[in-house]
């Protein structure tokens, strides 16, 4: 019987990473479902190549022009709600769609998955109480597949709170881990996108950059895991080797060790880790690099999103409110309508809006209310934006 998967957000990189597996492994899979959305060329070609019985196209343009194609024998739709109604489950849905905008389809997912592997932050921090809800009622088994969150999930699988003394969650540094002070006001977006170990999309590599990704991996490990806020800190680890570290209270600390491809962690949580990773990617084995493993504080001048934590636990919603403003932000510097300096001037803006607490305070019970926030809080992005025009 072969595993039936679904990929939400086919075109990115942990699509892509899932689809390279699959291809590996293509005794063992049938690919029932894909979702993306603006790629036509590489949508039509995995169409081709891996014959899903359905394809969701959320791009009116890429889905009009792929439904006129003949010999298509893949069920090609615009919205879920177009799949057809079939009573048995998925067994593996991977949840890469980025942003707020795969809440939804997460949500949609969790009602027909058996498991569901979670690299999605922003439905993580937004919608958490909302997906852990639908993934108790339906018996769906979550398990993160960011590789800090899978280093933790492994590390302090068997340890209670009371155990732990320190989580310890790694940054790279990003590309400018060494760059002078005074050029980061001249920073464009391909230098924020150039990650100098990880193959990204577009937003998490300027999230990367200016440490705000390890923000919001804090905000996610906060509603995955039963661990207290106060014991997770953010650490500079260049190598990019180590993904998490544990420091139990009994003397001993434990880290998670893996080379920087997503091919790992995916591998092992479609597998339960139960996987001869050889047989999917060839590493270079010579090269001792463990010898060479550096951890660093993370330099508050360099990366001034890091003064943002004591404010993270104060607010239900805080969380959500920081995840849109930096959407926004992000979307506007890579569009190069603002500075790489002004996306973390512009996110405490907001924060110290007269309205904040108003959104803040909100419980993000329902999808309405999270919209309602997040929308709030992109109008007061653009509203000062366009007041420092």
């Amino acid at each position: 019987m072969k595993i039936k998967i679904a990929i939400l957000g086919s075109t990115g990189s942990i699509g892509k990473t899932t689809l390279q597996i699959i291809k590996k492994k293509s005794n063992l899979f049938k690919v029932d479902t894909l979702v993306a959305k603006s790629n036509y060329d590489l949508i039509l070609k995995q169409i081709r190549k891996f014959k899903p019985d359905n394809f969701i196209i959320t791009d009116k343009k890429n889905y009009l022009r792929i439904k006129k194609i003949k010999n298509i024998k893949t069920n090609i739709c615009y919205n879920i709600n177009e799949l057809n109604n079939k009573k048995n489950k998925i067994d593996i849905t991977i949840a890469a769609i980025p942003g707020l905008a795969g809440l939804e389809p997460t949500i949609f997912f969790l009602t027909r998955s058996k498991k569901i592997l979670l690299a999605n932050k922003e439905s993580i921090i937004c919608g958490w109480k909302i997906i852990k809800k639908i993934a108790n009622k339906n018996k769906t088994k979550i398990i993160p597949i960011d590789s800090e969150h899978f280093s933790i999930n492994n590390l302090a699988a068997n340890h209670k709170n009371a155990d732990i003394e320190k989580i310890y969650i790694t940054a790279s540094g990003g590309p400018f881990l060494k760059l002078a002070y005074n050029k980061f006001n001249k920073i464009k977006p391909d230098q924020a996108i150039n990650h100098p170990k990880w193959k990204m999309g577009k937003k998490i590599s300027v999230d990367s950059s200016t440490l705000m990704n390890k923000i919001l991996e804090l905000l996610e490990a906060k509603n995955i895991f039963d661990y207290d806020f106060s014991k997770y800190e953010i650490i500079i680890h260049p190598q990019s080797l180590v993904h998490a570290i544990v420091k139990l209270k009994n003397g001993i600390t434990k880290f998670l060790y893996h080379e920087p491809n997503m091919i790992i962690p995916i591998s092992n949580a479609i597998f339960n880790n139960n996987v001869n990773i050889d047989s999917l990617i060839k590493f270079n084995k010579k090269k001792d690099k463990i010898k060479n493993l550096e951890f660093l504080n993370v330099d508050k001048k360099r990366f001034p999103i890091i003064k943002i934590l004591p404010k993270l636990n104060k607010y239900e919603s805080t969380a959500i409110i920081i995840n849109a403003a930096n959407e926004e932000l992000v979307n506007h510097f890579l569009k190069r309508k603002v500075s790489y300096n002004s996306i973390i001037k512009y996110i405490f803006q907001v924060l110290k809006d007269k309205n904040y607490k108003k959104y803040a305070i909100q419980k993000p019970s329902t999808l309405s209310k999270i919209y309602k926030i997040d929308k709030w809080t992109r109008q007061k992005v653009k509203f000062l934006l366009k007041q420092n025009d």
